[in-house]
């Protein structure tokens, strides 16, 4: 089995654990396979790839999301350094709505972890220089590109301390959950 696929407090988000095959000159492993990931039950096509780098340790990006109809599934993990990832389950009417679950990915680990569409997404970088690699199954939509405060009350993520100046101008300003048009329902993504 190429993956390993581990559970996490939100139904349907998952740890994907690739096989990776090393040895004295390096390792070698597959980060997705179509196949393989339909067989431990993740089936999103993924369209999009995007990457991004953070310089310094402590900058938090999140929670962001897209609106349906344009909403995204992601698969998502480290190259470079460290992150804590979070994910909030922001669909209206689910058994775990505004819970949030977080997992460290490292580029050491190499671990992944799958998000499907109707969850808000964030990192918090645990080292400098992180690059952060996520495949998406919706391509960008700017008009319905949405982000809630990441630190909402009623969500109440742990992120530890935070540092305002690591914020972008969107992440401190972004609405918190109730009053934003965050259109998920439960059962209908």
């Amino acid at each position: 089995m190429a993956f390993k696929r581990i559970d996490t407090a939100l139904p349907g988000v998952y740890i994907v654990e690739p096989q990776v095959f090393g040895d004295q000159r390096g390792y070698f492993m597959e980060t997705y396979n179509q196949k393989a990931f339909a067989d431990i039950g993740i089936d999103a096509v993924f369209v999009q790839d995007n990457q991004s780098f953070t310089a310094a340790k402590g900058v938090l990006r999140g929670i962001h999301f897209q609106n349906a109809p344009h909403a995204q599934a992601k698969l998502v993990r480290v190259m470079r350094g460290a992150v804590m990832d979070v994910v909030v389950d922001l669909r209206k009417g689910s058994p775990t709505y505004k819970k949030w679950d977080a997992v460290e990915l490292t580029a050491e680990n190499k671990r992944m972890l799958f998000i499907p569409r109707g969850f808000g997404h964030g990192f918090k970088t645990l080292t400098d220089d992180v690059e952060f690699f996520y495949k998406v199954d919706s391509l960008y939509n700017k008009e319905c590109d949405r982000g809630i405060r990441f630190n909402d009350p009623t969500i109440g993520v742990d992120w530890g301390e935070v540092t305002e100046h690591l914020l972008s101008a969107k992440d401190t300003t972004s609405p918190m959950l109730d009053d934003s048009d965050c259109n998920f329902v439960y059962g209908e993504i």
